[in-house]
């Protein structure tokens, strides 16, 4: 079963926002290729969280080590500290929606 990964960051969401189209589009080809499942960036007043669907947790580690871009994307956001990752499994209680 999947698990949904969330990685929490405080930093500016407007510089991720701005950040260059061509090289958001290779990092999420490659999360394509790692088996991202779908993929979203949300953000508030001064953090970034974003929520993925990933085929299993190692799936996302293998990924996220082959992306040091990544890297260089959250210090133009002004990350100063580690990312806060999560992984979620879905609970079956009978009463999802969507």
């Amino acid at each position: 079963m999947s698990v949904l990964m969330t990685l929490r960051v405080h930093a500016d969401p407007k510089a991720v926002e701005n950040e260059d189209r061509a090289l958001m589009q290779s990092i999420i080809e490659k999360g394509k290729q790692h088996g991202v499942i779908s993929h979203h960036f949300y953000g508030s007043d001064d953090e970034i969280l974003v929520v993925d669907e990933w085929p299993d947790e190692e799936s996302f580690q293998r990924f996220f080590s082959a992306s040091p871009e990544i890297g260089g994307l959250m210090e133009r956001a002004g990350v100063t500290t580690g990312p806060e990752v999560t992984f979620w499994r879905h609970l079956d209680t009978g009463d999802d929606v969507g």
